[in-house]
C-alpha cells in the first residue's frame, strides 16, 4: 500500500485512498459521523454516511475513543470549509489500536496537569503548530548562515570553566580531572573556529543553573552563535538585523496556517524588516526616565525595563554600548570611552525582551588577561583562549540568539515552556 499523508491530498482529489493516523476529534449528526484524523502532517475530516457503510463500521465510529490509531479508506474531495481544505467520503474504518479515557480532552486543563502530561500534550493542534514553527525557525537559521558562507562548528557540551557567570553552572565530576561543567555558551569555541575558518556558527543546547522562575527562563535551551573574524560591533549589528528579518519573514511565508492556529497577530511580525532602530544604553536610560522609571545608571536592563524600551518601536530595537561592569569579561571596551563595552542586545517588540546578545570581542592579549584576573577566573583554564590572542589576533565579533525566546516571540506565547518539546525548569525535569 502506498503511504499517503494528509499534506499530500491535493494530488488525490477524486481518488480512493487509504490513510492512517489518530482520531483527533469526532461528532455525530443524524445519519452522519464525522471523524477528524491527524497524522502529523495535517488534519482530515472523514465523513461516514450511514447508507454508504456497513452497520459495523457505522457503530465503530461511535465506539472508538480519542487518540485511537485508525486506518480510513474513502474518496478525497476538495472542501474549502473543512479543516485542511479537503474531506474524505469514507467507506471503511480499521482500528489499529483502540484507546479510551485519553487524559487530555477538549476541555480546559491546568498548566501543571498539561506539563505532567507533556508527552501527550504535544499532540494538541496548538503544540503541533508551535513545534512546526520551531522547526521552520531552525531551518531558517541554518539556511541563512549556510547561504552566507558560514561553517557550522560544534562546540563541546562539557567544558572546563565558565564563560558567563560562575554562579550559574551545572557541575559534574569528570573522571580523574576534577570538575567539568555543562556549557553556558559555545561562543569561546566559536572564536577559535572563526580564526580558523573566518565565519562560523555553533548551534546546540546550553545550560544555565539560574534560579529563575520567570516566563523567559529555561535551564536547558538551544542557542545559535555566529562568530566572524575581521568584524566590529557595527558589522555584528548588521548581521543580527539581517538574520532576524530573514527568520521572521521565512516563518510568515511558510507557516501561515500554524500562525493562524495560534491566533497570532501577524501584522506585527510583518514590520520586522531592516533597518532596525539602534540606540545607545544612555538613550535607553533616557527613555526609562521619560516613562517615570527610577533607574540607576550603570545597572543592566531588567525585563520590565526592556519592555518599556521596546514598546517605543514597532520592530526589534538594538541597544548598544552598555556599561562594561555589567557585561562579560570577553567584551571589548569602547576605545572612545573605556567605561562602555562594545556590546549589543536586541530586544524583541511586544514585551518579549532580549533575544540576541552580542559584542565585539577583546582581541588584545594583555587586556583580556587582566579581565580574566579581575573576574577571578582560573587563568589555566583559559590558556587556550588566550592563545587566540597570542597567535594571529584580529578584531572579531559575534552574538547568541536564544531559540526558545525567538519561538516565544514569533508565536506570540506567554511562556517559554511551550517552545521546546520537553522543557527543563528549576522546578521540573520530567517527563
Amino acid at each position: 500500500m502506498q503511504k499517503i499523508y494528509i499534506s499530500d491530498l491535493a494530488k488525490y482529489v477524486g481518488q480512493e485512498i487509504t490513510i492512517q493516523g489518530w482520531l483527533y476529534n469526532k461528532r455525530s449528526s443524524g445519519k452522519l459521523r464525522f471523524l477528524v484524523l491527524r497524522d502529523g502532517s495535517g488534519y482530515l475530516q472523514c465523513v461516514y454516511f450511514k447508507g454508504n457503510v456497513t452497520p459495523e463500521v457505522f457503530d465503530l465510529c461511535d465506539k472508538i475513543g480519542q487518540e485511537s490509531a485508525i486506518e480510513v479508506t474513502g474518496k478525497v474531495k476538495a472542501e474549502p470549509r473543512a479543516v485542511g481544505g479537503y474531506e474524505l467520503d469514507a467507506t471503511h474504518l480499521n482500528v489499529l489500536h483502540e484507546t479510551h479515557d485519553y487524559p487530555i480532552t477538549p476541555k480546559d486543563h491546568g498548566i501543571e496537569f498539561l506539563m505532567d502530561n507533556r508527552h501527550l500534550w504535544l499532540r494538541s493542534s496548538r503544540q503541533v503548530a508551535i513545534m512546526k514553527i520551531r522547526h521552520r525557525i531552525v531551518k531558517a537559521i541554518r539556511d541563512f548562515f549556510d547561504n552566507k558562507g558560514f561553517t557550522l562548528m560544534d562546540a563541546p557540551i562539557l567544558t572546563p570553566a565558565a564563560c558567563e557567570g560562575t554562579s550559574t553552572l551545572f557541575e559534574t565530576e569528570y573522571f580523574d580531572l576534577g570538575k567539568a561543567y555543562l556549557t553556558q555558551s559555545g561562543q569561546l569555541y566559536a572564536e577559535a573556529g572563526a580564526l580558523a575558518l573566518g565565519k562560523v556558527y555553533t548551534f546546540g543546547p546550553t545550560f544555565r543553573a539560574e534560579k529563575s522562575k520567570t516566563r523567559r527562563h529555561l535551564t536547558e535551551f538551544w542557542m545559535v552563535e555566529p562568530e566572524v573574524a575581521f568584524a566590529d560591533l557595527n558589522d555584528d549589528m548588521d548581521l543580527a538585523e539581517e538574520f532576524l528579518e530573514y527568520i521572521v519573514q521565512s516563518v510568515l511565508t511558510d507557516r501561515a496556517e500554524e500562525l493562524k492556529t495560534l491566533e497570532r497577530d501577524t501584522t506585527k511580525l510583518q514590520c520586522v524588516k531592516r533597518p532596525f532602530p539602534r540606540i545607545s544604553y544612555d538613550e535607553a536610560v533616557e527613555i526609562l526616565k521619560k516613562n517615570g522609571v527610577e533607574f540607576e545608571y550603570g545597572n543592566d536592563l531588567g525585563a520590565a525595563d526592556e519592555t518599556i524600551v521596546s514598546n517605543q518601536f514597532d520592530r526589534p530595537v538594538m541597544v548598544h554600548r552598555y556599561p562594561s561592569e555589567v557585561k562579560a569579561f570577553y567584551m571589548k571596551r569602547d576605545p572612545e570611552n573605556p567605561k562602555l563595552a562594545l556590546a549589543v542586545d536586541v530586544l524583541a517588540p511586544e514585551g518579549y525582551g532580549e533575544i540576541i546578545g552580542g559584542s565585539q570581542r577583546e582581541d588584545d592579549f594583555d587586556l583580556l588577561l587582566s579581565r580574566i584576573k579581575e573576574h577571578n577566573l582560573p587563568q589555566a583554564a583559559f590558556e587556550w583562549y588566550l592563545d587566540l590572542r597570542r597567535f594571529g589576533s584580529v578584531p572579531h565579533a559575534g552574538f547568541g540568539l536564544g531559540l526558545e525566546r525567538t519561538v516565544t516571540w514569533i508565536c506570540g506565547l506567554d511562556h517559554l515552556r511551550e517552545t521546546i518539546p520537553f522543557p527543563r525548569m528549576i522546578y521540573r525535569n520530567t517527563p
